[in-house]
């Protein structure tokens, strides 16, 4: 007797869930979880990562660089080198901090965007910039503590707020990114319920998903509101130098280096495979930010940095990053044109002005989860709203992204989209 195999996508998924729970909730090994463990999720985004693989799928979902404009041969000769002259010392370890010279050339990139008092003693590379958040977690906040978040926000940042039991409170966002009244009052009333806020995690360049830019005019008093109120500003801000225009907006870190603690990364302006970031701290708290990110790590990879070096060194870097922004601008108009053409005209989207991301909205009370695994049956993916918000409850938006799809794939998802939507909204 054949035995039964599941005949669309959401019978799979919800037949593989219920075998891993057994398999997790069945062993005598389940006892020696920590609580911390139980907070540890699954993102959404790596589950629809492994589907997205699949041939014939359009996927719309995965916030990947293109790769493909990188001067691959280049880059190899500079690895070879390095391995074959100087492997002594590009295989070793290296220091918890991270090469100097890199640091050095870190703080010329973040020049570029207006930061231009780093100092690179200040500079902790990290592990990517996921990293980076992990140590910000680790130094500052004990369990049951408060951090507050764009609404909505990096679902790897939520993963990690998760696993260090703090509480997450979102603060909405409009056009302009964001709303200063609204952080002022979510930080009364969660202060007026006895809990301690210790930082705002931020996005204010192209928040990931939702490709909002927070509004030039705001920043000043977003960290003021914060200053005052004795918050730090945790400000992650890999896509910042993608602004289609060329001419990026000072990040909130570039007048207060005593407030704020700056992420960066090279996943964005060259290669994610590379998994390096850096944290640019303030002086006074650079110490213990430094000595747990080298708890965490020990020492960042000494070849990658070296790469990284050699790359800023000897290559345009500064033309590479016009060239990813002229693709993604590109890719960006396709995707708003394909959304024009094909939508119902209850739904709407925001507009990006950089980054790899599109929000879409759909009416109140469509759950977008539920309609991925349709849109999977109809050659597509996307990621569910609900992925990106601390709030447990369904959600009537999802991301799309642009940055690795050519623009005639993008047209065909977002044709193969349209119907699941309309359908959705129909049957309302």
């Amino acid at each position: 007797m054949t035995a039964h195999k599941p005949t669309t996508s959401a019978e799979l998924a919800t037949e593989t869930e219920v075998a891993l729970e057994r398999a997790v909730t069945s062993h005598r090994h389940h006892a020696l979880f920590s609580m911390r463990a139980s907070k540890i999720k699954q993102s959404a985004v790596r589950d629809v990562f492994d589907i997205s693989l699949r041939p014939g799928l359009v996927s719309l979902a995965g916030g990947n660089p293109f790769l493909q404009s990188l001067p691959l041969e280049k880059i190899g000769g500079m690895a070879y080198k390095l391995v074959t002259e100087h492997g002594l010392t590009a295989l070793q370890y290296g220091g918890g901090q991270g090469i100097e010279k890199l640091r050095v050339q870190i703080c010329e990139v973040m020049a570029e965007e207006g930061i231009t008092d780093a100092d690179p003693d200040n500079v902790v590379v990290t592990v990517g910039s996921q990293s980076a958040q992990d140590v910000a977690c680790k130094v500052f906040c004990n369990p049951g503590d408060t951090v507050l978040c764009e609404n909505p926000t990096y679902v790897g940042a939520l993963n990690t707020f998760e696993a260090y039991e703090v509480n997450v409170e979102a603060v909405p966002m409009d056009e302009h990114g964001l709303i200063p009244e609204e952080l002022k009052r979510r930080i009364d009333e969660v202060r007026a319920a006895g809990s301690s806020i210790k930082f705002l995690y931020t996005i204010p360049n192209f928040n990931n998903p939702s490709g909002i830019t927070l509004a030039a005019e705001r920043r000043e008093e977003v960290v003021r509101i914060c200053r005052e109120a004795n918050i730090l500003v945790i400000e992650d801000n890999p896509y910042g130098l993608l602004r289609f225009d060329g001419h990026p907006i000072p990040p909130l870190r570039a007048g207060h280096p005593s407030d704020v603690i700056y992420m960066g990364s090279f996943s964005k302006i060259l290669a994610p495979g590379l998994r390096l970031g850096w944290a640019l701290v303030p002086a006074h708290l650079q110490r213990r930010f430094y000595l747990a990110s080298e708890a965490v790590t020990l020492c960042p990879p000494t070849l990658n940095q070296l790469l990284v070096s050699e790359y800023l060194e000897g290559h345009d870097w500064r033309g590479q990053i016009t060239t990813y922004r002229d693709l993604y601008a590109e890719r960006c108009a396709a995707m708003l044109a394909a959304l024009e053409e094909f939508m119902p005209p209850e739904v709407s989207w925001t507009r990006p002005e950089g980054g790899f991301f599109i929000w879409v909205t759909l009416p109140e009370g469509v759950d977008t989860y539920p309609l991925l695994y349709q849109a999977i049956d109809a050659g597509v993916v996307f990621i569910p709203g609900a992925a990106f918000t601390p709030s447990d409850k369904p959600s009537n938006r999802l991301r799309l992204a642009f940055s690795a799809v050519a623009a005639d794939r993008i047209r065909e998802g977002v044709r193969r989209l349209a119907p699941v939507i309309a359908d959705a909204i129909a049957a309302g």
